[in-house]
């Protein structure tokens, strides 16, 4: 399973580890994913997605459905 933001689309990124000696290695930078059950009132149901903390501040600000219609707006399919 791909570790990428259900509702994003936000994925891992890359970059260096840098030394004290300045050496660089590649490295991976992974998001904080969590698997989060959501109940959408609307559809009457209970949905389980994998969001990363940023995302469970922004559902928390703006609200589960508002999140989801913006994503359904952009093609992600719930």
């Amino acid at each position: 399973m791909a570790r990428t933001d259900d509702l994003t689309g936000r994925g891992p990124v890359s970059g260096n580890h840098v030394s004290h000696a300045n050496n660089k290695a590649k490295r991976r930078f992974e998001l904080n994913l969590q698997k989060k059950r959501f109940f959408i009132p609307e559809e009457n149901r209970w949905v389980t997605l994998r969001v990363s903390a940023k995302t469970l501040k922004t559902i928390n600000k703006n609200g589960i459905s508002a999140v989801l219609d913006e994503a359904r707006r952009q093609g992600v399919r719930i």
